[in-house]
């Protein structure tokens, strides 16, 4: 039986402070927008731990991750998650999911071939389109302290 290729796993991260680049190879991240979490999203509509994603094996060998609105202790974001256009509690992310954190915040994810990884052109990449406005009511014109 042939082995399972070499897969990488990579973020485009979209917020205020424009498109940048994140490649996964950890077991947890904190994602918010406090500057302590492991991938800090700049936007006062993202909550300060607004979600976590955790690294998990498949049965062929090879892992993938699964993206859970709140934090480690499990209390729960302001704006919660889209994924893929659907509020949902957690998920297990696959190629070019779309996780929509709040207004002009968010994140691709990409399951790349590990030699594909290497001649990345993240300008080639082909990104999904949502068109979805997640904003509180009770958050405008108020800083946020969750």
């Amino acid at each position: 039986m042939a082995s399972e290729p070499k897969q990488s796993h990579l973020l485009i991260i979209e917020d205020d402070k424009g498109q940048r680049h994140f490649t996964l190879d950890g077991s947890v991240y904190t994602i918010g927008r406090d500057v302590k979490c492991d991938i800090c999203l700049a936007s006062l509509f993202v909550s300060r731990r607004h979600a976590t994603l955790v690294k998990l094996p498949k049965e062929n060998g090879s892992y993938f991750y699964r993206i859970q609105d709140g934090s480690l202790k499990g209390k729960p974001s302001v704006n919660g998650l889209l994924v893929n256009g659907h509020k949902l509690q957690g998920h297990d992310l696959q190629n070019k999911d779309v996780v929509v954190f709040g207004p002009s915040v968010r994140i691709i994810y990409f399951v790349l071939e590990e030699d594909a990884l290497a001649n990345l052109d993240p300008d080639d990449l082909e990104i999904p389109e949502f068109d979805v406005t997640l904003i509180d009511p009770r958050m405008v014109g108020v800083a946020s302290e969750d």
